[in-house]
């Protein structure tokens, strides 16, 4: 009788037996679908590894052990981490959550909130709702343009901005956020107040990264759809993908905070995550158009204040010697995608037990800990890698 290659099964015992033996209490799933409790490590192995050896060629590892282990170390010593769940060629590998938070609970994420705009405009644009990334602004939002004129607060060049400069955070306009974010969420119309700060350069000459420059994006879509922005949200893309969205905050108009303060589950933000990954594609349907994903990652220029990359409301740099994509809030609230790896990276964080230098921290986790730990096996098709 011919004997069988168990090549493939020796990794997956040996992935198997270091979770048991890891030294954070936790316990695995027993069950798909079971629910995780609190600090739990889970790291499940791909059903096709377990077998790859009795029925072929041996599949290629997910991840690398020795790597694993200390990314999870790495992350149970951060002391304002929350939640870390990771996922490879669509499968769980890693979900831990840390210091009482519940798999069921939602996360403030804060501006990464901006990124989750990023594909209601590309969905905007196919369905014939926004003309495309080249529309005027003055165009989009005339009513704003003409209270400038009749207040001599109309600089001539914001009539040369463009939705692509909104997009970017490079409309020229000076910030409402950092300093200027309680004056302007003070202000009588949050929309009005971001358009009417001075310019600090032409349209598409600087980065100046603005929460309000995401709420006149929520402005044009309500005002596009005929829907509050997270109707229109729900109706287009969470509902569709079984993610539910709670109230946020609202402008004194009524109109949905653009940008900031949505709350999600962290299950749900790699869901996120995953649809970037798989090309705006979920469960067979094509929820975001796959050319959206390739421009949103097409770089418009780098932040001067923390000198990563910006496309359309995505951050990104090389972590790990890959090219990363990612939304990230305050306090350190991180979806990260790394399409040639297949790999999506989720983190939250304490908003209340910040430690200082703890998002330069995530940073670092991310580049020598979490993305070299799968810098094996599998990479992510060819037409991936052109993003």
């Amino acid at each position: 009788m011919r004997a069988r290659d168990l090549s493939g099964f020796l990794p997956a015992l040996a992935a198997a037996l270091l979770v048991f033996l890891m030294p954070t209490g936790g316990q695995s799933l027993l069950a798909q679908g079971a629910s995780p409790e609190p600090s739990e490590v889970r790291v499940p192995v791909d059903e096709g590894e377990s077998t790859a050896g009795l029925v072929g060629p041996p599949a290629p590892p997910l991840y690398l052990a020795d790597r694993m282990e200390r990314m999870l170390a790495e992350a149970g010593d951060m002391r304002a981490l929350t939640s870390l769940i990771v996922a490879r060629r669509g499968s769980v590998v890693v979900e831990n959550y840390y210091r009482g938070l519940r798999p069921s609970q939602t996360v403030n994420v804060k501006s990464a909130s901006k990124t989750l705009l990023s594909p209601m405009v590309g969905i905007a644009i196919r369905d014939g709702l926004l003309e495309g990334v080249d529309q005027p602004l003055s165009a989009l939002l005339p009513d704003y343009y003409e209270a400038l004129a009749a207040r001599g607060a109309l600089d001539p060049r914001k009539n040369e901005i463009e939705l692509r400069h909104v997009l970017s955070m490079r409309t020229g306009i000076e910030t409402a956020s950092f300093g200027n974010y309680g004056a302007w969420v003070a202000s009588a119309d949050w929309a009005y107040d971001q358009l009417r700060r001075p310019m600090v350069c032409d349209p598409g000459e600087c980065h100046e990264y603005s929460t309000g420059n995401t709420h006149l994006l929520s402005v044009i879509l309500t005002r596009q759809s005929g829907k509050s922005l997270r109707r229109y949200m729900l109706d287009e893309l969470f509902r569709p993908m079984g993610i539910p969205l709670a109230e946020w905050d609202r402008d004194p108009q009524g109109r949905y905070l653009g940008g900031n303060n949505m709350s999600l589950r962290p299950r749900d933000m790699l869901k996120f995550g995953q649809l970037y990954v798989d090309g705006g594609r979920f469960e067979g349907r094509q929820l975001v158009p796959e050319k959206w994903i390739e421009a949103s990652w097409k770089p418009t220029g780098n932040s001067p204040w923390n000198g990563h990359g910006y496309g359309y409301l995505w951050w990104m740099r090389r972590w790990g010697g890959e090219r990363a994509y990612f939304a990230w809030g305050f306090g350190g609230q991180f979806i990260v995608v790394v399409p040639r790896l297949d790999l999506v990276i989720v983190a939250t964080s304490s908003l209340r037990n910040r430690t200082r230098g703890h998002t330069r921290r995530m940073w670092r986790f991310f580049d020598r800990y979490a993305v070299p730990t799968f810098r094996v096996g599998w990479g992510a098709s060819e037409q991936r890698k052109l993003f």
